[in-house]
């Protein structure tokens, strides 16, 4: 237990069994281990409780000495504003009583964890992630405020971050000056005494710092969460009281003078000490000034407003605007000008505004750039000339791909991105055979677009004869060939040929390990790319070490929270789905969901394919509602932007199918299924994974509405390719096996069920647990 009534440098360690004069010491049922430190009124101690459970706890009591009047009706005040409250970001009141000699004492749940500024520090923890954290701490102040407690103390120290499933949990803690809003929470005698301030003075609000007030409310707590966010974010506080003293700082403050620089000023400021500052963001100073400089001033500064009036209401208006700045939405902190709001809506929409260009934009930009850096990367004059020659023939190449949206070219008709990039696939393969350097990268680029349409058997050509002209014209190893080999990689694994995309990305491996060292930062790309592919081949083992390598080649090399990340993030929630670990894979894929919608705005297909997997994961979870709401929010998202015939689109009509099984709606179920069957046999091979899951879930909804003939052939279809895709021994196969012997028990084939039930145990008696593959 961290108090904020105590100084951190008191924690000194007592005999762990005895009291000062040898004995052991007992309050109550509790038996004393150590003190956990003291502050001004009060002790706070570990103690242990024997009965009626064995726990640790933190027992809180005041001084010898300290239980004037005053003291106590405060002591009593926390007491019972701790009592009032039940919320998990809050610590809990376990017990209360009296000792022997009157002193009051308290027992709270003893919170192991580091303050917050502290815990951001040591993890690295990133802006967005602190302020994903920030929002979790004013929900809390809010259930306070919401009982008519205020805190009053709010500051770093207050706020312990504690793991629970990998996931950071912040829990406030002290409310030993808090003050109830509608009445006294005592009747001893009022909490706050006319003529001193309480709280701490880095943290405290001007109204606080007033001795001569009595109004203070819940925005004082408001202002605090304002200093400690600064903090959080800039490493800094935005008034230091050791810079101009006690009391001068405390006089400035309560007569509203102290006004402190916006943050992203303040990191201008910082002179060299702001790159560290940054790196323990993991990310440089330029970005984070950037990123700090709009919104996030704006709301720092609206919750540090001297006049309460200007401050935000509450704190879970504060939360509000930070989760509305993380999904670029307009906050209200900031004067809602019509540019603003344009700016909020675009990169909300970024996929929408630029429908109609976005291929046509993409194929430009990677050849300017591809062109560039070619040029850019040799010196020789003669090489250079080359590519010069090479860059006129690119620009020359993209003038008559484009000219069929001329009228002449067009003859009134409209011309799609699809039309334009297939003549342009056509006329790459007759009109650049002499310049494969130029020929591979224009059908990397093609390639990549018909990907991102769902248009894989389109794209699958172009992206294998990229690799081979490239392989030939620039040797195995070269990062051109690597990024190709990639990207067919993916196409292979989307359309179910998860063999060949093994093979691929097994292929890039092998070559990066010839040229690059063991941390280059080229090494995330490939090991994420391998590991996705082993977790839908059911390889969770190696699946885990590659992507927990991926994980630290990007944590050495800084990397940000990017479009890799949140694959990655993605991917290693995988292996803990396949492992059935569902509460570990649920806040990697929670995070990946954050990092996609904030790099690729929330309306990208990959923030479609995330809800899918937490849609998966609360399905398994057995809460279904949640899971329901989860894929009809993936099944808008993906019909807007890949189309209805998306294997995506498959993926979630398969799940709807399954709860509508779960929910016994049979009809609804067999034609979601049947969708999802249509769609993966127009786009994926017959042997796909997916659709064995199609198969088994059709099987399933027969057998349960009363048609077991009708179900038999689903289920041998499904044992067939999940046979062949996994092994005999798989435990996807053994899922099936399990239900196909009930069907089988239906149809009073004994034996045969048996004889199904015999295999799923032997393969289930050698594995783990079972876990269905979801595609």
């Amino acid at each position: 237990m961290h108090n904020s009534d105590l100084d951190p440098t008191q924690r000194l360690p007592v005999n762990s069994d005895t009291g000062p004069d040898g004995r052991t010491q007992q309050i109550g049922p509790y038996r004393i281990l150590s003190i956990l430190g003291q502050g001004g009124m009060g002790l706070v101690y570990l103690a242990e409780q024997s009965e009626p459970v064995r726990r640790r706890v933190a027992l809180k009591i005041i001084k010898v000495g300290m239980d004037t009047r005053d003291v106590v009706a405060r002591f009593e005040a926390e007491r019972q504003a701790l009592a009032v409250m039940d919320h998990p970001g809050i610590a809990r009141v376990l017990d209360a009583g009296t000792t022997s000699e009157g002193r009051p004492y308290f027992v709270m749940e003893l919170v192991k964890g580091l303050p917050i500024t502290e815990y951001c520090n040591t993890h690295r923890v990133t802006l967005r992630e602190r302020l994903t954290l920030f929002i979790e701490v004013c929900m809390a102040v809010q259930h306070a405020h919401q009982k008519s407690v205020i805190h009053r103390d709010l500051k770093p120290s207050n706020i312990l971050v504690t793991e629970h499933s990998d996931k950071a949990a912040p829990k406030v803690i002290d409310f030993g000056i808090a003050k109830a809003l509608s009445q006294p929470l005592t009747e001893q005698t009022l909490v706050t005494e006319v003529g001193r301030a309480i709280g701490t003075a880095a943290y405290m609000s001007p109204e606080q710092a007033n001795p001569t007030r009595l109004d203070v409310d819940t925005r004082t707590d408001i202002y605090s969460l304002g200093v400690m966010l600064y903090e959080l974010l800039v490493g800094q506080l935005p008034l230091d009281p050791a810079s101009m003293g006690l009391m001068a700082f405390l006089i400035r403050l309560s007569e509203r003078e102290a006004i402190p620089d916006k943050p992203s000023a303040r990191m201008t400021a910082l002179g060299d000490t702001a790159r560290g500052v940054a790196e323990d963001r993991r990310t440089d100073v330029r970005t984070m000034t950037r990123e700090l400089k709009g919104d996030l001033d704006w709301i720092i500064m609206k919750a540090l407003e001297p006049d309460r009036s200007r401050r935000y209401a509450t704190a879970e208006a504060l939360a509000q605007d930070i989760q509305r700045y993380l999904a670029s939405e307009p906050i209200t902190a900031r004067p809602p000008s019509n540019s603003y709001r344009l700016s909020r809506f675009v990169q909300r929409h970024k996929r929408g505004v630029f429908a109609g260009t976005g291929a046509l934009l993409l194929l430009m930009a990677s050849l300017i750039f591809a062109t560039t850096s070619l040029v850019r990367a040799r010196r020789a004059e003669a090489l250079a000339r080359s590519e010069a020659q090479t860059s006129q023939q690119v620009a020359a190449f993209l003038e008559g791909l484009f000219r069929v949206s001329d009228p002449g070219e067009s003859r009134g008709n409209t011309i799609t991105a699809r039309e334009i990039l297939d003549r342009g696939a056509q006329r790459v393969r007759n009109e650049l055979a002499a310049e494969p350097v130029v020929q591979g990268q224009l059908m990397h680029t093609m390639g990549t677009v018909y990907k991102e349409l769902g248009l894989f058997s389109e794209a699958q050509p172009l992206l294998a004869e990229a690799v081979t002209k490239q392989r030939q014209a620039l040797g195995p190893d070269h990062p051109a060939v690597r990024a190709s080999a990639l990207e067919l990689a993916r196409i292979n694994q989307q359309q179910g040929k998860l063999a060949e995309a093994e093979s691929l990305y097994r292929e890039v491996k092998q070559s990066s390990e010839r040229v690059l060292i063991a941390n280059d930062p080229a090494w995330s790309e490939v090991l994420i790319g391998l590991g996705g592919v082993l977790v839908v081949r059911g390889k969770a083992a190696e699946a885990e070490t590659v992507l927990v390598r991926a994980r630290n080649v990007r944590e050495q090399n800084h990397a940000p929270d990017d479009v890799e990340a949140a694959r990655l993030l993605r991917n290693l929630g995988g292996v803990y789905m396949m492992l059935q670990q569902f509460p570990k894979a649920e806040p990697l894929l929670t995070r990946s969901l954050a990092v996609y919608e904030k790099v690729l705005g929330p309306d990208h297909p990959d923030v479609g394919r995330t809800l899918i997997n937490l849609g998966v994961v609360n399905y398994y979870l057995e809460r279904y509602p949640q899971a329901d709401d989860y894929y009809r929010r993936a099944e808008s998202l993906l019909l807007k932007t890949v189309g209805p015939d998306h294997p995506n689109v498959a993926s979630v009509n398969i799940n709807l199918g399954e709860i509508a099984w779960k929910s016994g709606r049979w009809a609804d179920a067999e034609s979601r299924l049947n969708r999802a069957l249509e769609i993966k046999r127009k786009t994926v091979k017959q042997e796909d994974p997916g659709i064995a899951t199609i198969e088994y879930d059709l099987g399933n909804v027969f057998r349960d509405s009363g048609r077991p003939r009708d179900a038999e052939p689903h289920y041998q279809k499904a044992l067939a390719i999940r046979e062949a895709v996994f092994g005999l021994s798989a435990k996807p196969v053994a899922e099936v096996l399990t239900d196909y012997a009930k069907l089988l028990r239906q149809l009073k084939r004994e034996a045969d069920a048996t004889r199904l039930d015999a295999r799923a145990v032997a393969i289930l008696g050698a594995t783990a647990a079972p876990a269905a593959t979801r595609q």
